[in-house]
């Protein structure tokens, strides 16, 4: 989903309650796939939009077109670098030199060095005189020492600059960080609308319901996933082919999706053993379960592997001894 594309409707209502408010600085805060990012850059489109009408940005003016190719001289958009890439937003040119000269790969944190640039920015004077903005995301990104380089700022803004912090761990933030912003938590849609959206970028209802489910209704996590390339075949023969030791089912996933879809896996399990309808997979395609005690230490040990998930251990032979693991979970007596 690009930046410039209309928002869902959910989102937009959330919009228009945000922007008839004041405060200098937005947490919003909420599970993965509620549109927080999406959420953000509306607010931001809007605060710095020169025609703005009462839906938030007019959508055509210059600064809105600035906006859409990534350029606004008064907007900074703060992410990993790896997800800056990935967006098409572009870096600072000393760390896209050092990536370019392989000197190091893109961050997946927030970088303090792009955060001193940030707050630099804040005290530049505006130029297309709209005030500032600076956009955060995903803001759980930020270490300790990051996110203290933005405490002073954000407390004090110099001149007229606003904040929007994102977030799908609120958690993870510093207390400092969090008491010093207006809290937004996303609005869960409901599921007839979050359908209705889904079969509006294009998903066949009957996919998009098997989607959504997958994605644990959360309708842009739903997208995401069925614009992946992975077919939905695939994501229903997953819980036997695991059951029976198939690690292939996992080809070309990276580790932390792998460990991911266990743990939905183990989590629909769980259910079933208490006699509760599963989450994520359709009931006729899991295989039994074994004890609840068993499915607990196999979440235990998922939890534990889901920390390392990201280190550059040899993918293929984990998720080998990921699956054996499973399966013979799976295979448990009580």
């Amino acid at each position: 989903m690009s930046d410039a594309t209309p928002l869902a409707p959910w989102l937009q209502a959330q919009r228009q309650s945000l922007l008839a408010q004041r405060g200098h600085a937005w947490l919003l805060q909420g599970p993965s796939g509620m549109g927080q990012f999406e959420l953000g850059m509306a607010l931001v489109r809007a605060w710095l939009c020169e025609q703005p009408g009462v839906h938030g940005a007019c959508g055509h003016c210059a600064s809105c077109h600035s906006i859409d190719v990534h350029a606004h001289a008064d907007l900074c958009v703060l992410m990993p670098e790896a997800d800056m890439l990935a967006r098409g937003w572009p870096l600072s040119e000393k760390a896209q030199a050092e990536i370019d000269d392989k000197k190091r790969k893109p961050s997946k944190e927030i970088r303090v060095d792009a955060m001193r640039d940030a707050v630099e920015f804040t005290q530049r004077t505006s130029a297309r005189g709209r005030g500032k903005a600076v956009l955060v995301y995903p803001a759980e990104q930020m270490n300790a020492i990051t996110a203290n380089a933005l405490l002073k700022t954000l407390e004090e803004p110099p001149g007229d600059v606003r904040f929007v912090l994102a977030t799908e761990a609120a958690h993870q933030l510093l207390p400092t960080i969090r008491s010093r912003c207006l809290t937004h938590t996303m609005l869960w849609p409901h599921e007839a609308q979050m359908l209705q959206w889904l079969q509006a970028q294009g998903l066949a209802e009957g996919p998009a319901q098997t989607w959504l489910r997958a994605a644990g209704g959360r309708p842009l996590d739903a997208l995401a996933m069925a614009q992946a390339g992975k077919g939905l075949e695939l994501f229903q023969r997953l819980p036997k082919a695991v059951a029976a030791g198939d690690a292939a089912i996992f080809a070309d996933m990276t580790q932390p999706d792998v460990v991911q879809w266990l743990q939905k896996l183990c989590h629909d399990l769980m259910c079933v053993a208490q006699g509760a309808a599963p989450r994520y997979f359709a009931a006729q395609d899991l295989p039994a379960p074994p004890s609840a005690m068993i499915l607990a230490r196999w979440a235990k040990s998922l939890a534990q592997e889901a920390r390392t998930a990201e280190h550059p251990f040899n993918a293929g032979l984990m998720t080998e001894a990921l699956v054996a693991q499973a399966r013979t979970v799976l295979h448990s007596k009580a």
